[in-house]
């Protein structure tokens, strides 16, 4: 089969090079034969069709025009409809939501593709690895980098996509949110850089197979490198608190 990936809005979306997240999906997808393209789709022009499109940061401004561009164009809306499944990284998980916060503070209207809603959030910015243990027990640990200054509340129709082990998330304990084949995710990195078994998965929602293991230790040396370093920072403040 033919994957056809996008990387939705890189020009207004793309802090902490999320847009690398398409890459990863392409080349897992080449190393096992599946023929693959990525489609970089800018705002100035029609969102196209794709397998699999992938959302990821962005300041407040380009977030809100990112966010309006998608509402009038229509076909995200409408891929996710039919099952199309969607990777949403930060301002782009926030998008994807019921409403967001403007720089101001005030409520803006999101998709409505999560069942969630951001507001800003009281306190210092979340800035800083991150650790979550997914609630899909088929996922390892996911590692991740985040800084946002959104508080995401989830309804009942979004569940976690994990449970914090170390840094903020959602503000409630939990990372993300997950909705059929929409993923929604605080965690920069690229997050599928560094939890290609999260990329399988996304893959594997395309293909409708399970997908043939590949020789993953460099990807699984950079993950346990930086779980390392947090659980060290993490020993440290302890010793400095006893």
């Amino acid at each position: 089969m033919d994957l056809r990936i996008v990387v939705v809005h890189p020009d207004l979306l793309g802090t902490y090079g999320d847009g690398g997240n398409g890459v990863v999906l392409l080349q897992r997808a080449r190393w096992r034969g599946i023929e693959a393209e990525l489609v970089d789709a800018p705002s100035d022009h029609a969102l196209p069709g794709g397998d699999l499109y992938c959302l990821g940061g962005g300041e407040d401004a380009a977030q809100t025009a990112s966010a309006h561009r998608l509402r009038e164009d229509g076909t995200l809306a409408a891929s996710v409809a039919r099952g199309v499944p969607v990777l949403a990284v930060c301002a782009g998980y926030q998008t994807l939501g019921r409403s967001f916060a403007a720089a101001d503070g005030r409520p803006l209207p999101g998709l409505g593709l999560l069942d969630v809603v951001t507001v800003k959030g009281a306190g210092p910015r979340p800035v800083g690895e991150i650790l979550a243990e997914p609630c899909d027990p088929g996922l390892p640990v996911l590692t991740g980098f985040e800084n946002h200054g959104g508080h995401t509340a989830r309804g009942v129709d979004a569940a976690p996509l994990a449970r914090v082990l170390s840094g903020v998330g959602n503000g409630d304990g939990t990372e993300g949110a997950i909705t059929g084949k929409v993923i929604g995710t605080y965690l920069h990195g690229p997050v599928l850089a560094r939890n290609p078994a999260l990329a399988d998965l996304l893959i594997s929602w395309v293909t409708g197979a399970p997908l043939a293991p590949l020789d993953d230790a460099e990807e699984q040396a950079l993950r346990e490198e930086r779980i390392a370093a947090v659980r060290v920072r993490r020993q440290l403040r302890r010793a400095g608190r006893s």
